[in-house]
């Protein structure tokens, strides 16, 4: 069985037009043809962090659902981390994580059955500061090895430009960036990536660019196709 998988820092829909357009952002996810989307920046930074992109909006424009991220009222991420499913995707558990460091970061976890398969979910969005990053990505691991175990993949923005430092602690993981996908309007940075516990295997991906994503948010969208190791 393969899963589709997408992961985007939408930057709260304001695009490099410095509009906020959140239709125009359901437009790019509906064409990832995705069966799991993790988003970072869903929500807006201040106040009660009202979402950027409504959850009427993903399931009008998108037909994906909208995973309960057990944040405030009138956000749908946790930390800004959304979580998108297609109706074959079910919830079985979550659970939110506060990250270490300056800023406020945080992973949502998720306990899933894709077609009958258990699968666990964390979708995180990193910080600024490579000796944080390590510590939050070592909070990751933790925090999974805890659980009982299950298939996982982590999605996200995990902030990180070298492909050799920095992810130290997901030794245990297959890492996997399909190239740069920062800055959309001159990709320099594979920021955006995901990464797969060993008994899963990603079999393709992509940095999807092109007119529209170019100019939706500084990020590009991430794709990858994933399966159980298990499977021929």
């Amino acid at each position: 069985m393969k899963l589709h998988l997408a992961t985007w820092n939408i930057r709260k829909c304001v695009g490099l037009d410095r509009r906020r357009d959140p239709h125009r952002t359901a437009r790019i996810i509906n064409s990832l043809s995705a069966d799991i989307v993790a988003l970072q920046e869903a929500d807006r930074r201040l106040g009660h962090r009202p979402a950027a992109l409504k959850e009427s909006i993903v399931e009008d424009e998108t037909g994906l659902i909208v995973a309960d991220a057990g944040g405030h009222e009138p956000s749908i991420g946790w930390h800004g981390n959304a979580v998108l499913l297609s109706s074959k995707i079910r919830v079985e558990d979550r659970h939110n994580l506060h990250l270490p460091g300056i800023e406020p970061r945080g992973a949502l976890i998720l306990e899933l059955l894709a077609h009958d398969r258990p699968l666990r979910l964390v979708a995180t969005h990193l910080g600024f500061v490579r000796r944080f990053r390590r510590a939050q990505l070592a909070t990751i691991r933790s925090a999974v090895s805890a659980l009982e175990p299950r298939p996982t993949v982590i999605l996200g923005d995990f902030n990180e430009w070298s492909a050799q430092r920095g992810l130290e602690p997901l030794s245990e993981f297959e890492v996997f960036s399909p190239g740069p996908s920062f800055h959309a309007a001159r990709p320099v940075a594979p920021l955006d990536r995901v990464a797969v516990s060993r008994d899963m295997r990603v079999t393709s991906g992509a940095v999807l660019a092109n007119r529209e994503t170019r100019i939706a948010s500084d990020h590009l969208p991430v794709v990858a196709t994933v399966e159980f190791s298990d499977q021929s």
